[in-house]
């Protein structure tokens, strides 16, 4: 069978194949510590699991609207005016199965081939896998490790063009960990404001930070009606089974979103949704205590990775990734991730997993236990004594 030929042109999330061979390691009775998976390792909030039980047992298993339960959308225009600090109406709320069709959506609606995309790099590898599937160009704007893995804004101002239709961003990060300073969200919202450009600002990790809080772009003046905020509940409410997530966007978007959903899903699970109002309604406990212990994590894994000759691992500011620089033990990326897995039993992943730029670094998710997290890291440190 002939496939189109832009299907070519599709990426794929890296993480899904590493985790297939560790699988198989392990059918092969092998132990491997899995820190390549990107989802917390922590259960779905029990509140929120029971008002799915309720939702089912009252009936909330058929068609809904296309852009989403009115109450979710309320309760979701409540949550993100509160937390971005701007008034948001549930109007320009869609509910989508999972966020990243709040990647492809907006693409497909206001993409033609040939408009310029200047999104991060490395970078979730489903940015730059959709742009080159709907025909236009990917400009990647290197993240800078001495600018805690943040736009070069002079770089930036030089890679604007006549063409740039969109611009991508993504704050606390991944890979990286990294949270754009609230003065560089500023400066990037000047250079745009008067450009007929689109902003995705990719929040799904907002959340997710352990020192200066995430700005949100939209916050800007004039930047409302030229961003579209990507959030969800899988990282926050470990809920990543779930496929519930969201866009908060400019009018003109809703339609075509809605018109895009209902020709693919026709809508998001009922019962879903309804658990999405007693995750954002109900207490935050839960999510408080993860991300806490997702810090304490992060600080005793990143102190143990740099104790590893060749490693050199900021302390991220967001996520639940550690980014470690590994240009000084003289391998290359993908090599050694491989090296890892097949020798020290350690699945984690290449920085070029997440585009060009992520060489002389590797991914790790520090979504496991404090024990398996310090067991990889003296696994890891053997390896290299054994070379």
């Amino acid at each position: 069978m002939k496939l189109a030929s832009a299907m070519s042109r599709l990426g794929t999330e890296t993480a899904f194949e590493v985790l297939v061979r560790a699988r198989a390691l392990e059918a092969q009775g092998r132990d491997v510590i899995h820190l390549e998976i990107g989802e917390p390792d922590f259960p779905t909030p029990a509140h929120i699991v029971e008002a799915a039980k309720q939702a089912l047992d009252e009936g909330w298993t058929h068609y809904g609207p296309t852009q989403g339960q009115p109450e979710l959308r309320e309760a979701i225009a409540e949550y993100v005016s509160r937390t971005r600090g701007i008034a948001v109406e549930a109007e320009r709320v869609c509910v989508v199965p999972g966020g990243k069709p709040i990647i492809f959506f907006p693409m497909l609606a206001v993409l033609e081939a040939g408009d310029e995309v200047i999104y991060p790099n490395p970078s979730f590898p489903i940015y730059e896998s959709m742009i080159n599937f709907v025909g236009a160009k990917p400009v990647p704007m290197p993240l800078v490790e001495s600018r805690g893995f943040t736009f070069d804004l002079d770089l930036f101002r030089q890679k604007l063009s006549d063409r740039t239709r969109m611009v991508i961003l993504n704050s606390p990060a991944n890979p990286t960990g990294g949270v754009i300073p609230a003065a560089d969200i500023a400066a990037l919202a000047e250079m745009l404001r008067d450009r007929d450009v689109v902003v995705l600002s990719d929040e799904i990790y907002s959340r997710m930070s352990y020192g200066r809080p995430p700005m949100s772009i939209a916050a800007c003046p004039g930047m409302a009606d030229k961003t579209i905020i990507l959030d969800g509940f899988s990282k926050t409410y470990a809920m990543t089974g779930w496929r519930l997530g969201y866009g908060v966007m400019p009018p003109a978007l809703v339609g075509a979103v809605n018109r895009l959903m209902v020709n693919s899903n026709s809508c998001t699970a009922s019962f879903t949704q309804r658990a999405g109002i007693a995750a954002l309604r109900g207490t935050q406990d839960p999510s408080e205590q993860m991300i806490a212990e997702f810090r304490r994590r992060r600080d005793a894994f990143v102190r143990e990775l740099n104790t590893i000759p060749g490693f050199r691992c900021p302390l991220p500011e967001g996520a639940f990734y550690a980014f470690p620089n590994i240009e000084g033990t003289g391998w290359a990326s993908k090599p050694l991730g491989d090296a890892l897995l097949e020798r020290a039993g350690v699945a984690c992943l290449s920085g070029t997993a997440f585009g060009a730029f992520g060489e002389g670094y590797l991914r790790f998710s520090y979504a496991n236990s404090m024990e398996k997290l310090l067991k990889a890291a003296d696994q890891i440190r053997r390896f290299f004594q054994l070379q």
